[in-house]
């Protein structure tokens, strides 16, 4: 008897061992999708009408995402990634590779009703004409997606963190259905700004947390405050259905005129490594139950750092979208130190992600660097910037994007269009292939995949179809490793209900709105003019807004509005008509608006078009500028010298200057506090003696100043940079190196120098200062 009961014993063990324990996983059908758990395992998600089906092995579900019947390597979640990687990179086609190397240009969800930026349409129509859902893809998006094999998409705007879930799904269910199943890879430019006239509540109604500007938690000088940031904002970018943040910006920010100054980390670079690493550990890293391996899971967003070698030190601080703005100088021989945000920031991470997913090079010309092949083209078809430098010396291995149009042609130096600087006579194709071969891997901006193709050919020309083929699939392992390690492969899918009460939920709102407050700079506070007692009667002028153009051809009239939104200042103070009511003033003014650094009008007086770019409000002429500029030699100029020397400088925004003078002359000796929204740094000698205080942000909501205004909050934050005493030693500072230029000294003695601030106390002197200064 007990021999035939081990027998049967021994049976069911064999049994046991031969069906893996019988099944691990359950499935439950979603919105749209179904979701498959598996016990001690990933979940997965996948669209029933895809055509994609499960695969059991050993007890465990996998979705055979090529539909072949079999469980290969990278349908298999429990391999290491590079594994997998390597295995559908093999199975992937000459087409598909090329289609995985786009990178979408700009889509809004829903579409706009314009072609071009933003536009599409919906069975050849605009929205409002049809009917059609907001989160349905748009005829151009199906176009990319199935006919160019496209798989990473760049979001603007959405109409609600729902519609944006919704429409993620839709298109993943229609890319799994194709080909090998390769899930789409959603991206975003940063979308964490504040808008000054919201009211800080306990939720957002739906809208992204609320954050200072990136120079502006640069300003709280605290890496532990960016991680926070980056924790919150890729718990909503996933949620919103973004893999992929099209950030930081650690371009060291020495040249203060350049446009893009205050998407920064400021000027020092010690800094500004901590402030990009922290950012980048916040993003990348998943922990508990979104952890898949190695730090990456479901909470975790690809960071794309940007720009390689650092776009900061523009010449005159013109920028490079346009060919006026192509060269990156270096006259104080200071390269090395635009490396340090990436080589000691962020490819050194704290987290066990150990880098930066991917890197974006600038449009920049980095003149004159190259000391190998002698080129000076943009830093993406740079083989010495590109595979030398960033390949071979700092051995980065991750996805190198370029960024977006720098294929495009261009036909003069000041449209917005293609950004083909220093390969402006290639054809479209074979700067596709200068790239390649230079290192880079994926191509912004492009939604076609034939002229990759066609650099394929060119490839096979030259090299080989083995050697091409080979390359080809170098740049895929890279691209497919990104989307693998985010756990898009298992489960791309959102619960809508999820997202909406993922994004602005309350915890997000408050840490956000708390960073605004650690974000403001006190620059001066001349007899303790702050804090102000509350409900005391305020003088608040309208603003004067100047007519604008921007990079994309809209035109803004000029207008006048209200500097504040009246609502928020009369629960802290009671709103007043005029001085004569007033016990007090609050001017909101911005920093000067100075132009790009090149006039058409300039052009057509038979000047050679490069003008100088104000830092005041005031006119000034540019005596002191370079008699011959140290960059130049593009194909749509007869000249080389790009000098603005004796030339003026304006600025479009002069009256907020006169408002601030106007507003003292008028209250006499009752305080003025100017609050200055400044996005680069700024010549004050005009207007400071007629402030009592000021204070400055980079992007906060009105409420946040009111706080600090009144004494809820006290001011603790440092300047990230310097704040020029005048526009001669900035016409004399070197676009390369940081902290060269002489400070503003205020009335009360007070230099506006590189971690300068004020408390309530006076001046800031702390570990902070210490560690940094």
């Amino acid at each position: 008897m007990n021999s035939k009961i081990n027998s049967i014993l021994f049976s069911l063990f064999v049994l046991i061992l031969i069906t893996g324990c019988g099944s691990k996983w359950s499935e439950e059908t979603k919105n749209g999708y179904n979701l498959v758990l598996n016990d001690g395992g990933q979940t997965l998600g996948y669209s029933p009408q895809s055509g994609v089906t499960l695969i059991e092995e050993n007890g465990f579900a996998f979705k055979d995402l090529n539909k072949n019947g079999e469980l290969d390597v990278y349908e298999d979640w429990r391999r290491p990634v590079d594994e997998r990687a390597e295995d559908l990179a093999a199975q992937m086609s000459v087409e598909q590779i090329a289609g995985l190397m786009l990178y979408s240009g700009h889509q809004s969800i829903p579409a706009g009703s314009r072609r071009g930026f933003g536009g599409g349409t919906y069975n050849g129509k605009p929205l409002a004409e049809i009917d059609a859902s907001p989160s349905d893809l748009t005829d151009q998006q199906i176009q990319f997606l199935t006919e160019d094999n496209l798989r990473h998409v760049l979001i603007t705007s959405v109409q609600s963190p729902g519609i944006a879930a919704q429409w993620n799904n839709n298109m993943q269910a229609l890319v799994e259905g194709l080909g090998l199943g390769i899930p789409g890879n959603t991206s975003s430019d940063p979308r964490h700004g504040s808008d000054s006239y919201a009211e800080y509540n306990a939720g957002a109604g739906g809208d992204i947390s609320r954050w200072p500007g990136t120079l502006g938690l640069a300003a709280s000088f605290d890496p532990e405050l960016m991680q926070q940031f980056g924790n919150i904002g890729s718990r909503e970018y996933r949620a919103l259905g973004i893999a992929t943040a099209l950030s930081p910006q650690i371009d060291l920010a020495t040249e203060p005129r350049w446009s893009r100054f205050d998407g920064t980390m400021g000027e020092d670079p010690d800094l500004a490594a901590d402030m990009a690493r922290a950012y980048v550990d916040g993003f990348q890293t998943s922990g508990g139950e979104a952890h898949i391996s190695g730090g990456w899971g479901f909470h975790s967003v690809n960071a794309m750092v940007k720009h390689w070698p650092g776009g900061g030190p523009e010449e005159g601080g013109r920028d490079g979208h346009f060919g006026y703005g192509a060269y990156a100088v270096y006259p104080g021989d200071n390269f090395e130190d635009h490396l340090k945000p990436f080589t000691e920031g962020a490819f050194k991470l704290n987290g066990p992600t150990q880098k930066a997913s991917a890197v974006m090079p600038y449009y920049t010309i980095s003149w004159n660097i190259d000391t190998v092949y002698g080129e000076n083209v943009g830093n993406a078809f740079s083989k010495f910037i590109i595979d030398d430098l960033l390949r071979g010396t700092y051995g980065y291995d991750g996805v190198l994007c370029t960024d977006w149009g720098i294929t495009g042609d261009v036909s003069n130096v000041y449209e917005f269009r293609g950004k083909s600087w220093g390969v402006e006579e290639l054809t479209v194709a074979e700067r596709h292939y200068k790239a390649l071969m230079a290192g880079m891997d994926q191509f912004g901006g492009n939604n076609e995949m034939g002229p990759v193709l066609e650099a394929y050919k060119m490839g096979v020309e030259e090299h080989g179809e083995e050697f091409m083929r080979q390359r080809f699939e170098q740049s895929a392992i890279r691209l497919l490793r990104n989307i693998f390690n985010v756990g898009l492969f298992e489960n791309p899918y959102l619960d809508v209900a999820e997202t909406e009460a993922t994004v602005g939920n309350p915890e997000f709102m408050k840490a956000g709105y708390e960073a605004q407050l650690r974000s403001v700079v006190m620059l001066k506070n001349h007899a303790d003019a702050l804090p102000l007692e509350k409900q005391l009667k305020v003088y608040v002028p309208q603003k004067f807004i100047p007519a604008s153009t921007n990079w994309f051809g809209q035109e803004t009239p000029e207008r006048w509005e209200d500097a504040a939104s009246p609502d928020i200042v009369n629960k802290y103070f009671e709103w007043v008509d005029s001085p004569d009511e007033a016990d007090v003033a609050l001017v909101f003014i911005d920093s000067p608006q100075g132009g790009t650094g090149y006039s058409l009008e300039d052009v057509e007086k038979d000047g050679n078009g490069y003008v100088p770019i104000n830092l005041q409000y005031e006119d000034y002429v540019a005596t002191d500028a370079r008699d011959e500029s140290i960059a130049g030699g593009s194909p749509f100029e007869d000249f080389t010298n790009r000098s603005y020397k004796g030339k003026t400088g304006t600025s479009s925004n002069s009256y907020d200057q006169e408002m601030v003078n106007d507003t003292k002359a008028k209250m006499g000796a009752k305080p003025v506090i100017v609050i200055i929204d400044v996005s680069n740094p700024m010549v004050m000698r005009g207007f400071e003696e007629n402030a009592d205080a000021v204070l400055v942000h980079f992007g906060v909501q009105n409420q946040a100043v009111m706080e600090i205004i009144v004494g809820s909050s006290e001011p603790s934050a440092l300047l990230p940079f310097q704040m020029p005493a005048n526009m001669k030693t900035v016409d004399m500072q070197y676009e390369d190196v940081p902290r060269d230029m002489e400070s503003y000294e205020d009335e009360d003695g007070n230099r506006y120098d590189f971690a300068f601030g004020l408390n309530w106390e006076g001046v800031i002197n702390d570990e902070r200062v210490e560690q940094y200064r």
